[in-house]
């Protein structure tokens, strides 16, 4: 009989199995360390092979034991490859972190087909990839476990400098709050995360459309983050947390606790602050 209702505790991950991706940097790489500096047993992916062992060689410094895997989440048959060989090396999966993601400013007359068939691929379809190829082996173990994906703040109020974006990350949400009623008999919780502004790589990675200076803006946009000075180790911190205390949505940092709190409780406001907020952003 499965376990009714999620039982997952993460202050001691001995003997537990984690599989994070996009573990190659940022929140990834964070969550990855985190757990194991907690005693976890990793299987960890992500597109960039240097950034990937970097986190592997610095969670073994913990002792951990670590499967790394090339896996580009955005297509079916990499991550099934990545799901066949964590389970032949741990046989079977506690904690599922689909953190793979990507960013891409502008708004929807500037954002190309291409674009958005790019960002549907890793940021919607990745957390759909990672969740097919790993939820069968976790509910078969009869363990429970839990599901956190990353969402975002632009996934709880939209934004229309980030259009495309915003419309990937709502889409995770609306996925991980089906998900969590699903899985619930299986003693699996599920967890939207929606970081504010972190100050990741994100910034120099993320194509920029639209008119201006596209370099004087992604100077802007650095700094912004840079400024604000919210580090992906808090994030990770905060994940474990939110797994903890089975949260359906967590907010990371304060402007993303303001824009859950808005778009629930005063929808009109919220919309004209994050218009503002867009049209001084540009």
């Amino acid at each position: 009989m499965p376990i009714i209702g999620p039982r997952f505790k993460t202050a001691d991950l001995t003997d537990r199995v984690v599989v994070v991706t996009g573990a190659g940097s940022g929140i990834g790489r964070e969550i990855a360390l985190l757990c194991a500096r907690r005693h976890a047993q990793l299987a960890l992916c992500d597109v960039d092979e240097g950034g990937l062992s970097d986190t592997a060689d610095a969670a073994r410094a913990h002792d951990a034991q670590v499967l790394t895997s090339w896996a580009d989440v955005s297509e079916t048959e990499s991550m099934t490859r990545f799901a066949d060989a964590t389970a032949e090396r741990f046989g079977r999966v506690d904690l599922l972190v689909n953190n793979a993601g990507v960013g891409l400013v502008g708004g929807f007359l500037d954002t190309g087909i291409k674009d958005w068939q790019w960002l549907v691929d890793v940021n919607l379809m990745g957390v759909v990839h990672g969740c097919s190829a790993f939820l069968p082996t976790m509910i078969d173990s009869g363990r429970g476990g839990h599901v956190v994906n990353l969402s975002s703040a632009a996934g709880l109020l939209a934004n229309p400098q980030l259009t495309a974006y915003s419309a990937t990350k709502f889409a995770v949400l609306g996925l991980s709050e089906a998900l969590r009623m699903e899985l619930r008999p299986h003693g699996i919780g599920v967890t939207a995360v929606c970081p504010g502004i972190i100050n990741t790589a994100i910034t120099q990675t993320s194509p920029i459309r639209g008119g201006g200076d596209v370099d004087e803006r992604r100077r802007h946009l650095e700094s912004t983050y840079h400024k604000r000075g919210y580090t992906p180790e808090r994030v990770a911190k905060n994940i474990l947390r939110a797994v903890d205390r089975n949260r359906a949505v967590a907010p990371v940092a304060a402007e993303a606790h303001l824009m859950y709190a808005l778009s629930r409780t005063a929808p009109p406001l919220a919309r004209r602050l994050a218009a503002r907020v867009a049209e001084l952003s540009k």
